[in-house]
């Protein structure tokens, strides 16, 4: 009899222990991980470079992940929940300030989710669902994956990640008293905002030249001295005019790195407590 019991109980503590056992995607670089194969590799490697930018100018950790599905990793009440607990199993951002950003795509289960760490306030949960609602959702509902991905990118950026580490507030925000003065200054908002979505890929184009007014300047950021966990870092930000020839060198710092490696190879211990938003299509 006692052998018997003995012999269940180890069929049984195998079990247990696989039951027990999470399982989460594992992350290959901590800018873009594309599994559902959704992005050519010039549109992905254009996001990556963004989203290091983003790192090296502010210390900002956003990072983009797709998968097919969110089926045969540890289940979870929604896909809310998912986002959150591997957010925090990846330990995306800062561990003092909880400023990551982690953009998913479940392709096959159509949903997605704009995770925000705890770090950021309320009002940047419904600049996360105004994204979601005008730029991700309109291209994903044409199946059109790429370009939402990388326009809602560059608007997570824009309107939250790089205004959240100058300290500012969400550029959008509803007015709930519903005056016409709200109404008309969220749109302003919603309408700059737009427009600094696509500001890297017509920059050159549109910018004016401070010395001779023509357009079509040329604007280039070199790092002098890469940031470390005790140092900021510095960098250049150089302008030039092929019109006039007029040249300009402005310095920025670069915000420190708290994860193993400045090249994006670790997340910085950082965790979300659900703040963020969601989109179906």
């Amino acid at each position: 009899m006692l052998a018997r019991l003995a012999a269940v109980i180890l069929l049984v503590l195998p079990i247990t222990a696989m039951a027990q056992q999470e399982s989460w995607p594992v992350y290959a670089t901590t800018y873009v991980n594309d599994y559902a194969d959704l992005l050519p590799d010039d549109v992905e490697g254009r996001i990556a470079k963004s989203l290091k930018v983003l790192r090296e100018d502010t210390g900002v950790e956003a990072t983009v992940l797709t998968l097919p599905t969110r089926q045969g990793y540890t289940p979870t009440d929604s896909m809310e929940d998912f986002a959150t607990r591997l957010f925090n199993h990846w330990g995306i951002g800062d561990a003092s300030r909880n400023d990551g950003i982690l953009i998913m795509v479940l392709r096959n289960d159509r949903e997605m989710r704009i995770e925000l760490g705890s770090g950021y306030g309320s009002a940047f949960n419904r600049e996360a669902q105004d994204i979601i609602d005008r730029v991700f959702l309109p291209d994903f509902q044409d199946d059109n994956y790429a370009d939402g991905i990388e326009d809602g990118t560059y608007a997570v950026i824009e309107r939250i990640a790089r205004v959240h580490a100058a300290g500012g507030t969400p550029t959008f925000e509803r007015d709930e008293t519903g005056t016409a003065v709200g109404w008309i200054l969220g749109l302003l908002a919603v309408g700059g905002s737009l427009l600094a979505i696509f500001w890297r890929r017509i920059w050159d184009r549109i910018s004016r030249c401070p010395e001779c007014g023509a357009r079509g300047i040329h604007t280039t950021r070199h790092t002098l001295e890469r940031a470390t966990r005790s140092q900021q870092g510095r960098g250049q930000r150089i302008t030039d005019c092929p019109h006039c020839g007029y040249h300009a060198v402005n310095a920025f710092t670069i915000a420190r790195v708290t994860s193993s490696s400045s090249s994006g190879g670790s997340f910085g211990g950082g965790s979300s407590s659900g703040g963020g938003a969601s989109g179906r299509w």
